[in-house]
């Protein structure tokens, strides 16, 4: 990395559940409708799913360089949501707020492009 590339100094995580027998379709549609745009405005995005037996979960952390960053793209409150038009078919009940942590120490690299 070189010293005026943006460094992920912020963590915005997003929770979702849906039912297990939906959820690899959701999973196709966050990513094209959701993920593939936040890819664009963030410094880096992972999606994480675990699949129980009554529901299954999806995460989608994103990295920005600043709350303002963040906020710009949220229209101001940086925990706000912006669901996706068939979310409410897919997700067992909308979440209501995103956590926003400050990232203290990384280390590695955690991320990979996968698709």
């Amino acid at each position: 990395m070189t010293s005026d590339a943006k460094r992920p100094m912020i963590a915005r995580i997003w929770r979702g559940h849906t039912r297990p027998e939906r959820a690899d379709e959701y999973e196709a549609y966050n990513y094209e409708v959701g993920i593939k745009p936040l890819i664009e405005k963030a410094l880096g995005v992972q999606t994480l799913r675990e699949d129980r037996e009554a529901y299954s979960e999806f995460m989608t952390i994103s990295y920005w360089e600043s709350v303002e960053a963040m906020a710009s793209f949220t229209g101001g409150d940086p925990t706000r949501i912006h669901h996706l038009d068939r979310d409410p078919e897919f997700l067992i009940e909308l979440p209501d707020r995103v956590q926003v942590l400050e990232i203290r120490a990384a280390h590695g690299d955690i991320g990979g492009d996968r698709r």
